[in-house]
C-alpha cells in the first residue's frame, strides 16, 4: 500500500462518521456529469465545515467559490431556519449546476448563488453595508487570497470565523521562488496575516483522499 493509498483508506475507515445521504451524493454526481473539475472538498472536510458552522452558531454564511454546491450544501445544513448563505461563483455554468442541486436538496430557500468575479461581488456587498457574516469559507482562486482575506474582514464582525482552503499546496508553499502563482497567492496571504492587528490565525496541514494540503483558520478580533 502506497502512502496515498493509506491516506485514502484511513478516510474510508472514518467514513462511518460522515454518512452521505442521497442529496449529498447527487450533488457531487451532478457536478461530475456536468463536467465540472473534481476539486470539491472531501466528505470529511464538508462535515468539518458543517461542524464549524454549528459551533459558531452561524446564522449568516458567506462562501467564496461555489463550484457544484457540495460544500455549500454541507454549510447550508448547519443554518437555522432563518439563516442565509450567500455563495459566490464566477462561472455561470457552475452556478446553474449548483443552484439546481441545492434546490433539489431542499436548501434553495436558504442559499443565494451570486454569479460574477468574487472580487467585484465582495466590493459590492461591502458598499451596500451588508450585514456581517458569522462564518466565511474561501475556496476560490488562490491568486487573490490576500484580497479575499481583506474583503472578508470588511464583511465580518468580532468573532467571525474565516476558513481558507488549499493553502499548503502539497508543501510547495515553503518555496519563496515557486513559479506557480497560486503558491505565491498563499504566501501573500500569509504575509498579510503575520502580526495582523485584527486577525488571529493558524494553518492545519491535512492528508487524505484529496492528497496533501491544508487550511487556514482566521478569527476576527475585537
Amino acid at each position: 500500500m502506497t502512502q496515498d493509498e493509506r491516506y485514502t483508506a484511513v478516510d474510508d475507515y472514518f467514513g462511518v462518521l460522515v454518512p452521505q445521504d442521497v442529496a449529498l451524493v447527487d450533488t457531487r454526481h451532478a457536478a461530475v456529469v456536468a463536467g465540472l473539475p473534481d476539486i470539491a472538498v472531501a466528505p470529511n472536510q464538508g462535515k468539518l465545515l458543517h461542524l464549524l458552522a454549528r459551533s459558531v452558531r452561524a446564522r449568516r454564511i458567506l462562501e467564496i467559490g461555489t463550484l457544484g454546491g457540495y460544500s455549500t450544501l454541507w454549510l447550508a445544513r448547519a443554518l437555522p431556519a432563518d439563516g442565509v448563505l450567500l455563495t459566490l461563483e464566477i462561472d455561470p455554468v457552475h452556478a446553474a449546476v449548483a443552484a439546481d442541486s441545492l434546490e433539489r436538496a431542499g436548501v434553495g430557500d436558504l442559499v443565494e448563488v451570486l454569479v460574477g468575479p468574487a472580487v467585484d461581488t465582495l466590493d459590492r456587498l461591502a458598499a451596500e453595508a451588508t450585514e456581517p457574516f458569522d462564518l466565511i469559507f474561501v475556496d476560490a482562486d488562490k491568486e487573490n487570497l490576500a484580497r479575499y482575506t481583506e474583503q472578508s474582514l470588511a464583511l465580518s464582525r468580532p468573532g467571525t470565523l474565516i476558513v481558507v482552503d488549499n493553502v499548503v499546496r502539497a508543501g510547495m508553499v515553503i518555496d519563496a521562488d515557486h513559479p506557480d502563482e497560486r503558491v505565491q497567492g498563499v504566501r501573500r496571504m500569509v504575509e498579510l496575516l503575520t502580526d495582523h492587528p485584527r486577525l488571529d490565525a493558524t494553518v492545519v496541514q491535512t492528508v487524505g483522499a484529496k492528497g496533501y494540503d491544508g487550511f487556514a483558520l482566521l478569527y476576527v478580533l475585537d
